[in-house]
């Protein structure tokens, strides 16, 4: 893999989602590839620790009966976690951290295909993992257990439709976020990791009283494996919505990006006159 440059304001967000590789072909290619995973596996691995360790803060046996952070601490964690992950690891692999924006990604062009499987893999892994040391961390708690949770992701008594569409929306907010401050011709390019875990944040903080705000089915799926019962039934809406969500960001965005790309009538007749002879 190729050196990375140094994240300037103009070149950050072309690192944040397309990390490069000296050679296309042979073992040096490969082994950036892994890095790449790797990378999205520790990052996934990180985000969701966590975020579901916050979750876990909230109550239950680790609330001892006081105040904790509640949940402008828990969007927070997840919001400022992003930040952190996205300009550390943003410029080996994306910073994705999260199947729907790679999804996202590669539906609107601006992520190689061939990472999408390998990706998704590394991001469920890392999730996974989280889960199960979160769970380690968790079970040396007296009065702590399975049954008080891991942070799994539940919309409870709020009907299946809508919590279809409350995760649906929610991910297209952060997948829409993510293609838009990391186009080459955004003109904040040093905040666009800023931007994007704020939206994270704006997200939980919209989120989380209605349907827990998944908006990633690797965080969903980690915590949901170790649970099971309702939140494994439950699993299938907070991977099938964000996906949705994710398409349908990659859509609007290249639907936007052909209309600012195509001149308007009026800016073609403006220029045809202006360039006629007297």
């Amino acid at each position: 893999m190729s050196q990375h440059p140094s994240l300037t304001s103009d070149r950050f967000p072309e690192r944040l989602l397309h990390a490069r590789t000296a050679h296309a072909h042979g073992p040096l290619a490969d082994q950036g590839h892994v890095k790449k995973y790797v990378a999205e596996f520790i990052g996934t691995l990180l985000l969701v620790f966590l975020g579901t360790s916050a979750i876990v803060a909230f109550g239950g046996a680790f609330s001892n009966g006081a105040p904790t952070i509640g949940y402008v601490g828990i969007a927070l964690t997840f919001g400022f976690s992003l930040v952190v992950l996205a300009y550390t690891l943003g410029p080996v692999s994306g910073g994705h951290f999260n199947p729907a924006v790679t999804i996202g990604l590669v539906a609107a062009r601006r992520h190689p295909v061939r990472d999408l499987v390998p990706y998704i893999v590394s991001q469920i892994v890392g999730a996974i993992l989280a889960s199960g040391l979160l769970y380690l961390i968790a079970s040396g708690k007296p009065g702590w257990t399975l049954a008080s949770g891991l942070g799994q992701n539940s919309y409870g008594t709020l009907a299946v439709g809508s919590a279809l569409v409350g995760e649906a929306v929610l991910t297209f907010v952060l997948v829409f976020v993510v293609l838009s401050v990391t186009e080459k011709s955004y003109p904040y390019t040093a905040s666009g990791g800023l931007a994007i875990g704020i939206a994270l944040l704006a997200i939980h903080l919209a989120g989380l009283g209605f349907s827990s705000s998944g908006v990633n089915p690797a965080r969903s799926i980690g915590p949901a494996l170790f649970v099971g019962g309702t939140a494994l039934s439950q699993l299938w809406v907070f991977i099938v919505a964000p996906v949705v969500g994710g398409l349908i960001a990659a859509g609007v965005y290249v639907g936007l990006r052909l209309l600012h790309e195509a001149p308007a009538p009026s800016e073609e007749e403006v220029t045809s006159v202006a360039t006629s002879p007297a």
